[in-house]
């Protein structure tokens, strides 16, 4: 086996191990899936805090005179309209307008500092270096990375790390506490934060929080989690081939200034007009799970299901779908050669512990 195929591992490997964790390859990177029970685990995160070692993402710091200007050019969103310290979601599109991946882009004193996916790490990197120019630099930066997420997040982590300020921090903006940079961001739709820290101090911060009772929290809960959420996943609710106003993204494509040439405007402007699909959400009203891959059948049309899963919070099955665009109310799925009811909804399905459908 060559050295590419061997999944690597993050810094936190040995605590998965020693929590019970039940490791699977995900990415090409070892990671928990549950540590036991992932309902457990997910109800954690929604009524009290859990933790996730995002490890595996790609941290990019961008530096240099023409940095902003090199992030304007790849982003979609407006990195020129952020203050120090804060972050925006946003996506690198390709010369069709695809999504080559989704990322958040924190400006911060030295420059800027780019989270991607993992999945995509060799791909960002080399279409950074495709488009990069002498006066704008960038390093894949590793370091460990936690997620501290739930209604009683910011408290855990207080009781374990005196941060001063950290209480204050408005969302979606990042502050420095030593070595660390701790982000108001997440996957889950509660409130927490995103901890970037030195290995030694990052696994320190790990056995802390789990001595003080944070659950450890893995990969499955992670996925109900951000679907009830709404939030998408790449390679399953947007990729490469797809549009970002296909995928419930368009709000994060700045069009304003007219005159700024990000990589993909031109195609992005004729999708503007052409574009007949979209990405919602779907509720189970019978019985059985929805999937990746079953075909919807709306009142305008066919669609598909990106995303599905069981939701622990609501207590059934739940869906992203790429549908047409002018598809609404009832529909029908098949499933496993039948076809079950569903309905057409509004992402998302649960925001900071508060159902959003019934």
């Amino acid at each position: 086996m060559s050295e590419q195929q061997i999944p690597a591992k993050t810094p936190l490997y040995q605590e998965h191990v020693q929590c019970g964790g039940k490791i699977v390859d995900f990415a090409g990177w070892l990671m928990p899936v549950n540590y036991g029970s992932q309902i457990e685990e997910h109800t954690a995160v929604r009524s009290d805090a859990g933790m996730f070692d995002v490890s595996h993402m790609t941290i990019i710091d961008v530096w240099g005179d023409q940095a902003e200007t090199f992030l304007q050019r790849l982003v979609a969103n407006d990195v020129a309209r952020l203050n120090l310290n804060q972050a925006l979601y946003g996506a690198l599109l390709n010369d069709q307008a695809g999504v080559l991946d989704d990322l958040i882009v924190y400006r911060l004193a030295q420059g800027y500092r780019c989270v991607v996916n993992a999945s995509t790490r060799d791909k960002v990197l080399a279409w950074m270096q495709q488009h990069s120019g002498p006066e704008a630099h960038f390093e894949h930066k590793p370091q460990v990375m936690i997620a501290v997420q739930g209604p009683n997040a910011i408290q855990r982590l207080l009781q374990v790390e005196a941060v001063s300020g950290l209480a204050e921090l408005a969302p979606f903006y990042a502050m420095h506490h030593g070595a660390w940079l701790i982000g108001r961001t997440g996957y889950t739709g509660e409130d927490g934060v995103e901890v970037m820290l030195p290995e030694a101090e990052g696994i320190e911060l790990w056995r802390k929080l789990r001595d003080a009772g944070v659950a450890p929290a893995g990969l499955g809960a992670r996925d109900t989690l951000r679907l009830e959420a709404g939030l998408n996943l790449y390679g399953q609710d947007l990729d490469e081939a797809t549009s970002p106003l296909a995928s419930n993204i368009g709000w994060t494509i700045a069009w304003e200034p007219a005159e700024r040439d990000f990589i993909g405007r031109d195609a992005l402007e004729q999708q503007r007009q052409t574009n007949e699909q979209k990405l919602t959400g779907l509720i189970m009203r019978d019985k059985g799970i929805l999937r990746h891959g079953q075909v919807v059948h709306t009142n305008v049309g066919e669609g598909v299901i990106t995303s599905g899963t069981y939701s622990p919070t609501l207590e059934y099955s739940i869906a992203l779908a790429r549908v047409p665009k002018k598809a609404a109310g009832e529909c029908e799925v098949d499933i496993r050669g039948k076809r079950k009811t569903a309905t057409l909804c509004k992402p998302p399905f649960v925001r900071n512990g508060k159902v959003m459908h019934s």
